[in-house]
């Protein structure tokens, strides 16, 4: 089994940072990417990066990776924004692409059960969207948004380590009953 696990846009991505310049989100994105790494190898399933922590990868070569890998899922990890000032949006959503195949579905629902039950934040729901991630790649893919970096108090939670590690394990969880469900 396969996995890709994209931390969402690049370490130079511009405004791509909470309002006060504090929180990059490429640093959230990575550091919970690298702890589902570390969790789903110990479950013995084989994790790729579709992203550089040195660079920016651009969306079309984070897809193309993944399906000439020919992997299973592809996960991409983001924190969320509302504009880019201060303000009350809040909560965590999970993206699957509009048309997607019913395996992305249920990944989907599971990574947004896990996450709302481990973290405890404003449920969002399971949405559909047409980003690439999700629209060009040919397996079950979900795009994940762990809270917002212009809520203040979700921004602290997305820089604390310990949180980090609450959405890590969720997703880290919420994959693997994927993986041994069948994906159904």
């Amino acid at each position: 089994m396969k996995i890709i696990i994209d931390a969402g846009h690049g370490p130079e991505t511009a405004g791509k940072r909470s309002p006060d310049g504090v929180l990059r989100e490429f640093h959230f994105n990575s550091a919970v990417a690298n702890l589902v790494k570390h969790y789903l190898i110990e479950e013995g399933l084989s994790i790729f990066f579709a992203h550089d922590e040195r660079k920016d990868v651009p969306l079309s070569e984070r897809t193309a990776y993944a399906n000439n890998l020919n992997a299973d899922a592809f996960i991409s990890i983001h924190a969320n924004a509302h504009g880019s000032d201060w303000n009350q949006a809040n909560g965590i959503e999970t993206y699957a692409y509009s048309a997607a195949r019913q395996e992305s579905l249920v990944l989907a629902a599971l990574v947004q059960q896990s996450l709302i039950t481990a973290c405890k934040r404003a449920d969002r729901g399971v949405k559909k969207a047409d980003f690439a991630v999700l629209r060009d790649t040919r397996m079950a893919a979900v795009l994940i948004e762990c809270g917002f970096m212009t809520n203040r108090e979700e921004a602290a939670l997305l820089r604390d380590k310990a949180y980090q590690q609450q959405c890590a394990k969720a997703i880290s969880f919420a994959i693997t009953a994927w993986v041994y469900q069948g994906k159904k």
